[in-house]
Order: C-alpha cells, then structure tokens, then sequence
C-alpha cells in the first residue's frame, strides 16, 4: 500500500491511488448517514447528530430534536413532546416501550437544554444511546413503510 493522506472529511485515502489519479471506493472510517427515506427534519437533525458524536451534549439535543420533529411529521404538533409522546403511545403509533425509551431521550435533552446543574454531562456513549434510538424510530416510521410500499410495488 501506498503513502496514506487523512481526507477533509477524517478518513484516509491511500496516496498511490490518489497520485494516479484513481477513484477513491471507500473512506475508512466510514461516514455514518442517514437514511434517504427519512424526510425532512429529523433527517437533517439525525445526521447532525451523527456528525456531532464528538461533543455529546449537542449531538443529544439534536437526536431529541429528530424524535419531535418525526412525531410532528405524523400529525402530533399539539402541547409539549411529553404530551406528543403520551399521545402517540396512546394512538399506538409508538409501542409503550418506545414511548418510554423517548421519555429518556427527551429527558436526557432537557437537562442539557436546561443546564440542569444535578445532571452530568452527557457521554459520547450516551449520545450513541439518544442516536440509536431516534434511528430506530425514524426506521420504524418512516424507512420501514417506504420499504415495504416498494416492496408491493414490485409485485
């Protein structure tokens, strides 16, 4: 292998390839996206929450963003995010676990939103956590029907 440059985006591209002018296929580490099925906000706020794994505290507060952006998209823009929360466990658009991982996550915004000096600053590991579940949610209501609308529409 040849001599390795970092890229502007963090990942490594081998020079040998680079000095002949060849086509880089891969960027280790790998840039975590989003999904294309996702619209709008949350998919904006999503991949700047991936984008910001390096300072927890924004990358939480984006993810919760995400999580009231998607529950807005799907018509639940009255009162608080707890309420909009409360409110689609109740409809069954969430599952009560859901609602109950989305009530941490939007406690986990607040304290940090609030500057809420008895809690502690959030973890990079603690941000993966709120990322993984506004992910989970996202594919769950959006990503998921597209697919299986595609799917009947190859039959």
């Amino acid at each position: 292998m040849g001599n390795v440059q970092m890229c502007k985006c963090g990942g490594v591209v081998t020079a040998s390839a680079a000095e002949r002018g060849g086509v880089v296929y891969e960027y280790f580490p790998e840039s975590p996206s989003v999904n294309d099925d996702i619209p709008g906000k949350p998919k904006i706020y999503l991949q700047q929450a991936l984008e910001s794994l390096h300072a927890p505290v924004g990358a939480v507060m984006l993810a919760s963003s995400a999580v009231d952006a998607m529950l807005k998209l799907k018509g639940y823009a009255d009162g608080s995010l707890y309420t909009r929360i409360e409110k689609a466990v109740k409809d069954h658009l969430i599952t009560s676990e859901m609602g109950t991982w989305a009530h941490d996550v939007r406690l986990d915004a607040n304290d940090q939103r609030h500057s809420d000096d008895s809690a502690s600053l959030p973890t990079s590991e603690d941000a993966q956590r709120v990322i993984d579940f506004a992910i989970a949610l996202a594919e769950f209501m959006f990503v998921l029907p597209k697919r299986v609308q595609r799917g009947i529409a190859h039959t």
